[in-house]
């Protein structure tokens, strides 16, 4: 988010902290039992590549709203509702249903912002992008009623305009498919460059807040992203912003009859008429369907 109307010339620290966001169980840092970090890397990378691919399938409504917080008012907002869908020519497309006025005074959205809602906030994972990452084997951990494998991923270098996550990933010991992430996008931006890079002559600040998106399973398969949700102080220079995001990611449903979904190297069919079996909760981060 960028502040409006203000011009920073300082560079600020985008330091994480990682810490526990949901009904989660003690962190065991021991190592996996009959098999390694970098086979589990490989094989939820390969997973995570095969979804990617799916969800290219699937159409979904996606319900975004930011908001500026002081102390308990809120005092901005930006919401928009969108629908991700298929034209008669079968072309993805997205289709606004609602989309009032933006309030926001203190921020405003900058089109990164609405890139990394769109593609970096339901962050995936994928065999193409495993070499641009530093990936830290952390331990295993209970999520609810899964058991994960746990990794804190940073880039190894930022290039160009590309935006890159930075956080811990929570990773299904069965499905082998990210369920959680925590983190936040990066780099922050100072007059449209990573701040480390513009220390003197950076004035414009654009940061990104912290957040953290759960996935159920749709269709008896893949683990979709349904709740992204952020709750963070922006440092600006002249001034620090409590924001609130919430991203809700709703009715997904394959598209198509003669699409083919791969899962595990083989076709799924679906019974005539079956619909996706799970949606996002109204308010609350929803708990992974047990198993």
């Amino acid at each position: 988010m960028k502040l409006r109307f203000l011009l920073c010339l300082v560079l600020l620290a985008c330091g994480l902290g990682i810490s526990a966001l949901a009904q989660e169980g003690p962190l065991d840092t021991a190592q996996p039992k009959d098999t390694t970090p970098d086979e589990i890397i490989k094989r939820f990378a390969a997973k995570e590549t095969e979804f990617a691919k799916a969800r290219e399938q699937y159409t979904y409504r996606q319900d975004v709203k930011v908001e500026t917080v002081d102390g308990d008012t809120v005092d901005g907002q930006y919401h928009e509702v969108f629908d991700v869908l298929f034209d008669d020519k079968g072309k993805r497309m997205e289709n606004v249903v609602f989309a009032p006025q933006s309030n926001l005074s203190r921020i405003f959205m900058s089109q990164e912002d609405l890139d990394d809602i769109r593609h970096k906030l339901p962050f995936v994972l994928t065999d193409a992008e495993i070499p641009e990452y530093n990936i830290l084997y952390v331990g295993q951990q209970s999520e609810d009623e899964l058991h994960c494998y746990v990794f804190d991923i940073a880039p190894k270098k930022i290039e160009g305009k590309k935006r890159y996550f930075q956080g811990r990933v929570w990773v299904d010991d069965k499905d082998f498919q990210i369920v959680k992430t925590y983190g936040k996008t990066v780099p922050d931006l100072c007059n449209g460059h990573p701040c480390n890079e513009v220390k003197k002559r950076g004035d414009q600040e654009n940061l990104f807040p912290k957040f953290t998106t759960w996935r159920q399973q749709i269709d008896g398969q893949y683990w979709f992203p349904v709740y992204t949700k952020a709750d963070d102080e922006l440092h600006f220079k002249m001034e620090d912003v409590h924001i609130r995001e919430i991203v809700k990611y709703e009715d997904y449903k394959r598209f198509g009859s003669n699409v083919k979904i791969l899962y595990e190297g083989k076709e799924v069919q679906r019974a005539p008429g079956q619909k996706p079996d799970q949606k996002p909760p109204d308010t609350n981060p929803p708990n992974p369907p047990n198993k």
